[in-house]
């Protein structure tokens, strides 16, 4: 199976879950207007062995595969719930696992739920500086979503749906087909790599 050119994480282990609502807006709206292949995991896809991983190598053999699917991907969609002020330490602990270099260069969407407005910069002071240390460009726009925005298990409000259109519209120097050709930021294979490495005893 080819790599998706658009790829989405859901930092929700809730199955349904409001992050995984807006992971999967957000992706749906971006693989429409730049007609690309897409994507979308949540943290409950790595399996229990997430919070006893030590290493990348710990991972379960599916949960290496989606973080292959990741960091081959061309743009990213991420999100996170706010819990007690901050994102899931499970959340942050897969981003240790990955190495910084995986990343480098990547653009990507950012976005968060939460249960009110309190929590809305949680994008700027926590997920921007987060990513950042990974040397990828997020989007100038971040998403942020209250419970409010949701009916029905859907998201609503329009001001928020423009507000993530605005967004979508920052992938396109990104996106634009000519950089379709271009050389990928990631190895062909971050699971080769990592297994090479370690079979070296690096």
């Amino acid at each position: 199976m080819s790599a998706a050119v658009i790829v989405g994480l859901s930092g929700s282990f809730s199955t349904p879950s409001k992050t995984r609502v807006l992971t999967e807006e957000a992706v749906r709206r971006v693989a429409t207007r730049f007609e690309k292949n897409s994507e979308v995991y949540d943290l409950g896809q790595f399996g229990p062995e997430l919070g006893l991983a030590r290493s990348f190598n710990d991972l379960g053999e599916e949960a290496r595969s989606i973080v292959d699917r990741i960091v081959q991907a061309k743009a990213l969609v991420i999100a996170s719930p706010v819990y007690k002020g901050s994102y899931p330490g499970l959340f942050k602990h897969l981003f240790d696992l990955i190495d910084p270099t995986w990343l480098a260069g990547k653009p990507i969407l950012l976005a968060a739920t939460g249960g009110g407005e309190k929590h809305a910069l949680i994008i700027e002071h926590q997920l921007r500086p987060l990513f950042a240390f990974f040397e990828t460009q997020t989007l100038a726009t971040g998403v942020y979503v209250s419970e409010r925005d949701f009916a029905e298990g859907r998201l609503t409000n329009r001001a928020v749906l423009d507000r993530l259109d605005r967004a979508v519209e920052q992938f396109a120097p990104f996106l634009r087909e000519h950089r379709q050709q271009e050389r990928s930021f990631a190895p062909a294979s971050h699971l080769r790599l990592q297994q090479q490495t370690a079979a070296a005893g690096f």
